[in-house]
């Protein structure tokens, strides 16, 4: 049978709704398009995105504005006087200011340069004097000596965080790929033990019903009536255990992919499974080129090389500070721009320690050792990270051969099954072997479905460790898109 319908669902609640019929693949695009890791993962990937716009703007120059806006003060102020003494004074006064600034980061060595001019108010209510002042330009640069520039650093990782989210989240998508296939064939497994324990109900019924007759004309034994007896119980329990199962597991899948409580469905279970060729070699060059774990690789030892940097430029602490510009006071705003006197600043402040009992010493030493511990981690990583691709694919063969055996064990089981009910039928074998004909039958149709689940989530979890389809020969993810 090419395609098998083994669930369906209706809600007889209301009368019977329009039932939509699903494939694997529909199941799992839904998945990856309306459940709520789904979601999740878009999200993340959107944080992400804004995250990396945010790092850019580092880069950028910022133009800003601050300052107060009214400043008024109406009080007694002690006042120093020429003397020495101290006379409490009324005050009553405004002193607003204002200040506008341009200043852009040095990326290359981590200084700041920056244009900034002023203006400040001042009014004394009670001596009615008021007076302008301005800094009308003022060009300032500061730059640290031998320290650490965290632009450079962020501009060698923040790209690479950027593109290692944007392959996680196509890992994420295979990954909930993988989780749907599981869930569909969950169901599809119980659907087949509802089947399976309906199917014995109704066998066992009959055969407690011909037991019956050959004990009441002597041709049976009570032990054997007796043991029909009880399969036939057995057989009633696992029907209400097989049903409240199916219902967890249809409710599972519903709640997985997203789908309404409204909308009835029904499985199709695939006919074909897909069908290409993988060496080890091809999955790991893959995996190597565009798996988000392998690029984290070398964010990781950035980031250790990093912290070295950072540690280094903490030991001694300089920096240079030079600012040139104009300013100038005048009762009047329009006055501040005629003959401005000139303003200059330079200094040079540092931060060297004589004796601090080797504190940044060890601080630095800290530093190279985390770096070691942290190259020896990525190793590790990589050896983890190859070996699970190298099992991965070893396995599919063995899961294409799996699901070849379990298929034609079906088959026979079923055969089987048949030959020895009609043989128990004529009394040629007792009822001890019938039921293991019978149980033969069904856990063969259960370990296909298995072989088929197996199979179909390991070629997803493959997808995911490689990010490339092999049955389509495509790329899951090509980089630069974005």
């Amino acid at each position: 049978m090419n395609r098998l319908v083994v669930i369906a669902m209706l809600l007889c609640s209301g009368g019977v709704r329009a039932q939509n019929v699903f494939t694997i693949e529909e199941i799992i695009e839904r998945a990856k398009a309306q459940s709520i890791f789904s979601k999740q993962a878009e999200t993340q990937r959107e944080t992400s995105y804004w995250q990396y716009r945010s790092y850019l703007t580092n880069y950028n120059p910022q133009l800003r504005i601050n300052g107060n806006i009214p400043t008024y003060a109406n009080s007694v102020t002690p006042v120093r006087q020429p003397d020495g003494s101290i006379q409490y004074l009324p005050l009553n006064q405004v002193n607003p200011n204002i200040n506008f600034g341009l200043q852009q980061p040095i990326g290359l060595t981590g200084g700041t340069v920056s244009a900034n001019t002023s203006y400040n108010f001042f009014n004394d209510y009670i001596q009615d004097q008021s007076q302008w002042s301005s800094t009308v330009l003022n060009v300032r640069l500061s730059q640290p000596v031998f320290a650490y520039n965290p632009l450079k650093w962020d501009r060698l990782i923040r790209p690479v965080i950027y593109e290692e989210s944007k392959r996680e989240y196509v890992e994420q998508l295979e990954f909930i790929s993988s989780n749907a296939a599981g869930f569909f064939f969950d169901v599809l497994l119980q659907q087949v033990n509802q089947q399976i324990a309906s199917f014995n109900l109704a066998n066992n019924d009959t055969i407690y019903k011909i037991e019956q007759g050959r004990y009441n004309i002597g041709t049976t034994s009570q032990d054997k009536l007796l043991q029909v007896q009880l399969q036939l119980l057995r057989s009633r329990q696992e029907v209400a255990q097989a049903k409240l199962d199916l219902e967890t597991a249809r409710l599972q899948l519903r709640a997985y992919i997203g789908l309404k409580d409204g909308d009835t469905f029904e499985l199709v279970l695939p006919d074909q499974i897909p069908q290409f060729e993988v060496t080890v070699e091809e999955a790991l060059a893959y995996a190597r080129q565009y798996r988000a774990d392998y690029i984290a690789f070398e964010r990781r030892r950035l980031e250790a090389e990093s912290e070295v940097a950072q540690a280094k430029g903490q030991r001694y602490q300089t920096t240079i500070t030079a600012s040139y510009g104009l300013n100038n006071v005048a009762p009047v705003a329009s006055e501040l721009y005629t003959d401005p006197s000139r303003q200059q600043v330079a200094d040079v402040s540092f931060n060297v320690p004589i004796v601090d009992w080797g504190r940044r010493k060890a601080m630095m030493k800290t530093a190279l050792a985390n770096k070691k511990l942290r190259d020896y981690e990525i190793e590790q990583s990589q050896i983890i990270f190859e070996q699970e691709i190298i099992t991965k694919v070893s396995q599919f063969e063995m899961m294409r051969l799996q699901i070849e055996i379990t298929k034609k064990s079906d088959e026979v089981a079923q055969e089987r099954y048949l030959v020895a009910q009609n043989r128990y039928l004529i009394g040629k074998i007792d009822i001890t072997n019938l039921n293991i004909a019978l149980t033969e039958k069904d856990n063969a149709k259960r370990s296909y479905l298995q072989a088929l689940k197996s199979f179909w989530t390991a070629y997803y979890d493959l997808r995911r460790l490689t990010l490339y389809d092999f049955a389509n020969k495509q790329l899951l993810y090509v980089p630069d898109t974005d």
